[in-house]
């Protein structure tokens, strides 16, 4: 199938939300991790999102180029190719955009979208997140209307954070504290500025403790009855049942069971990057460990081309990967699910 349209997406959102599933958002950094997850959501019968970070998309415009609208540009279109392969939906998504790169990341591939919907085509990616976590709630607001409004030209869904995700990702580090606990006084300022749809569709990753990073299954303080009692207090405001679209973010170290009732009170996306990266480079340092005299040229030997060719550990790691994105489906219950 080709990368969904927005139409496509919009239908795979709400029957997330109507069947009480979520999709796995995998962050790929090159083609090969994008085939890892293609590969993933095909094995496990589930529509999903990939979805590139700043970091990923300077990365892939090349280390020399560190062009985060060529990397992502590029991602995408080659998605486009590829995907088209696969019996499933794929979403392209651009992950955390904080206030100091919306000029160089996100503002520019939503203009790209906007001149694409004006020539008749559908938008570059199907989504963008900007990520207000580390501004004052009212100056978070300000821009994610100001932003809502141009996706919304574009055919795109923005998504938004309130609240504070833990840890670090790309750069970008926070203090575990109070702040990773979004109220439901922070939910009604978020209709009240951005709406409950009529304004642009969005989807929300408010916080309940979630932390960037690798922990292990114990260690991080998750509340999903926070996601509870934010949709509770602005449904009963705006007379609408689960009024929020909400994303997961941080989830590594997550309990099955906490999972899980995220996903009861309106979760339809998780993102998912540690557990993938870890399963794409495992296989890959047991075939360099396993075949230490072949990949490398040791005491003046040739070494063994079929062992360091790229081919050979590649497809390992591809395989890896693939398998953590089917138990992540499995776990979201999005496997078996496609459109």
């Amino acid at each position: 199938m080709p990368i969904a349209t927005p139409e496509v997406y919009a239908e795979m959102l709400d029957k997330a939300k109507r069947d009480g599933f979520a999709f796995p958002a995998i962050n790929v950094t090159s083609s090969q991790t994008l085939n890892a997850a293609l590969r993933g959501f095909a094995e496990a019968e589930s529509d999903g999102i990939v979805q590139v970070s700043t970091g990923g998309a300077e990365y892939l415009s090349g280390s020399t180029v560190k062009d985060m609208v060529v990397g992502a540009s590029a991602l995408a279109e080659y998605a486009r190719v590829v995907a088209a392969k696969y019996p499933v939906n794929i979403a392209l998504h651009t992950d955390h955009c904080p206030k100091d790169k919306l000029d160089g990341f996100m503002r520019p591939l939503i203009k790209i979208s906007q001149e694409r919907v004006a020539r008749g085509e559908e938008p570059l990616f199907q989504s963008h997140m900007w990520d207000g976590s580390a501004v004052e709630l009212h100056e978070n607001l300000d821009i994610a209307a100001e932003l809502l409004e141009q996706c919304a030209k574009a055919r795109i869904i923005m998504e938004m954070e309130i609240g504070v995700v833990g840890g670090e990702e790309d750069g970008v580090a926070n203090e575990i504290n109070e702040k990773l606990y979004t109220t439901p006084g922070d939910a009604i300022a978020t209709a009240e500025a951005v709406g409950v749809g009529e304004k642009g569709r969005y989807i929300l990753a408010a916080t309940f403790g979630n932390v960037h990073g690798v922990y292990k299954p114990g260690s991080v303080k998750l509340r999903p009855e926070v996601l509870k009692d934010i949709q509770d207090a602005v449904g009963a405001k705006y007379g609408k049942d689960k009024p929020f679209d909400l994303v997961f973010h941080g989830g590594s170290g997550s309990s099955l069971e906490e999972i899980r009732e995220a996903v009861s009170y309106g979760v339809v996306k998780m993102n998912i990057d540690t557990d993938t990266q870890y399963a794409f480079t495992r296989p890959v340092a047991d075939h360099m460990l396993r075949n230490y005299d072949g990949v490398l040229k040791v005491d003046g030997e040739v070494g063994n081309k079929k062992q360091y060719d790229p081919r050979s550990w590649g497809k390992a790691a591809e395989t890896a990967m693939a398998a953590r994105i089917v138990e992540a489906a499995e776990n979201l219950q999005s496997a078996g699910k496609k459109l």
